[in-house]
């Protein structure tokens, strides 16, 4: 008799901490649809997008082509990077571009990090010269047809870091990619444009 009424003596202080986690569980839930539907509405209201780069203009101020296969080229590159929010300002770091021909490295272009207001943006131009760099028989034979075909083309690869942050949506992380073609007439260095950004097709 002693024992069953310790058993019962129990169930109450029992039952008191099953509900006591049940509300907690249940402020818990509440509180994360709340925090999910205060994100929701943030971000349709304020609608932010990813800042991007891309190269605005282009010209190939220089290219020497030597029947020794060697080549020296010097261009001017300007890369415009826009912050389209409007409600935010973007920084930018790690950014770094190479420039190449036929998978040969030409150059390399940084930038140190930078901020971008909201609703704005900002031209990077970079004077790029290459000293004369040999040619292996296959990329003689490229050079060779641009010059037939009066288009030469190099190969552009850069990324950047931004980061910009959302009222409440908090800090919002992501790199931006370029990876595009730079096309010229030789004779004159008029930059053939086309499309090279880092926005989603």
């Amino acid at each position: 008799m002693s024992s069953g009424k310790k058993q019962s003596a129990r169930k109450p202080t029992t039952g008191y901490i099953i509900w006591f986690l049940a509300i907690i569980c249940t402020i818990i839930c509440i509180a994360v649809i709340i925090s999910g539907i205060a994100v929701f509405i943030g971000y349709m209201v304020i609608h932010p997008r990813i800042p991007t780069l891309s190269i605005a203009n282009a010209h190939l101020d220089t290219m020497r082509y030597s029947q020794a296969g060697l080549l020296e080229t010097a261009m001017n590159i300007i890369i415009r990077v826009e912050n389209d929010n409007t409600k935010a300002h973007a920084s930018f770091s790690d950014t770094s571009f190479i420039l190449s021909f036929q998978g040969l490295a030409l150059a390399k272009l940084v930038a140190n990090p930078f901020d971008v207001n909201k609703n704005d943006s900002i031209d990077f131009n970079y004077v790029v010269a290459s000293s004369e760099i040999p040619l292996d028989s296959a990329r003689m034979h490229q050079v060779d047809l641009a010059l037939k075909q009066k288009v030469i083309t190099f190969d552009f690869k850069g990324n950047s870091r931004t980061r910009w942050r959302v009222s409440l949506l908090g800090s919002v992380k992501f790199w931006c990619h370029l990876n595009c073609q730079l096309r010229f007439h030789p004779l004159n260095g008029t930059y053939i444009r086309s499309r090279c950004s880092s926005k989603s097709k």
